[in-house]
């Protein structure tokens, strides 16, 4: 070990070693930035923005950490959230859209449906605040609202935009909710999968029978209460077990709800 090093001051080796990497980062700029993960080490400025390595318009220091498909935790903690276009940081989460600057900001697909409407992640929800905030969201993600912008933020907006009308869409509905919730968990649905249950197949054959054969709409209009009330009882069976984390029961839940969802569709159909 050369001698010069081990005459560092002591007072300096702990400046050095206290300095946070969010200190560091805080006092860079964004054309100093470098990426460890890139192979040139001054990539182009619009390098500067990955949805691979960025988090919510979050700039990515290869020195805070990677690990797999999102950053660490501890490193996120460390790294601001900031607007891609004016770098201020935002007023409010979840970062779609940039209230300094009005720039509309890249999709992140950590962040789920019930985070873009305020909503705890659960089956029962209030879906007289989801149309207010969809609405809320339009205003400002809406494709048309940047057409004189540049192709990257339109990409943006139209993205933005899709996936805020999937999101209201998905939440808006109790099965399309139950899947999604557990998707969530890492539990895939197959909505198609034939459930091994005589006596449902046999009720559900006799129900669209009734329906073929009502002859007005306010026979409909029985069939169709029926039907809900059978959905409500499967959406508290669904909701009970997804609570116990039951996962198995539920999906077999939302297999039955799918019955019942289908019989409601034909009769609105006919309404």
């Amino acid at each position: 070990m050369s001698k010069k090093k081990l005459c560092t001051p002591l007072s300096t080796f702990m400046r050095t070693s206290l300095t946070s990497p969010s200190d560091r980062f805080t006092k860079i700029s964004s054309s100093q930035i470098k990426f460890s993960t890139f192979a040139s080490p001054s990539p182009p400025p619009l390098a500067l923005y990955n949805p691979t390595f960025h988090k919510l318009g979050q700039y990515f220091l290869g020195d805070l950490g990677f690990c797999g498909k999102s950053i660490c935790s501890k490193a996120a903690e460390k790294l601001e959230l900031r607007c891609w276009n004016c770098h201020s940081v935002p007023e409010s989460l979840p970062f779609l859209f940039c209230e300094s600057c009005r720039s509309i900001q890249p999709v992140d697909k950590s962040v789920n449906y019930f985070d873009i409407f305020g909503s705890e992640k659960k089956y029962d929800i209030e879906d007289k605040n989801l149309e207010g905030k969809y609405k809320e969201w339009q205003k400002k993600l809406h494709p048309d609202l940047v057409h004189s912008k540049s192709k990257m933020e339109r990409d943006f907006a139209a993205e933005q935009s899709s996936r805020v009308i999937d999101a209201y869409r998905t939440l808006k509905k109790p099965l399309l909710r139950a899947i999604y919730l557990l998707k969530l968990e890492g539990v895939e649905v197959d909505e198609e999968q034939t459930v091994s249950d005589p006596e449902l197949l046999a009720e559900i054959m006799e129900i669209r029978e009734a329906v073929e054969e009502a002859d007005g709409s306010e026979a409909l209009k029985r069939i169709l209460s029926q039907m809900q009330d059978k959905l409500k009882h499967l959406s508290d069976s669904f909701d009970n077990a997804f609570q116990s984390r039951s996962f198995e029961e539920a999906k077999t839940t939302i297999q039955r709800m799918t019955y019942y969802e289908r019989v409601i569709e034909e009769v609105v159909k006919k309404l």
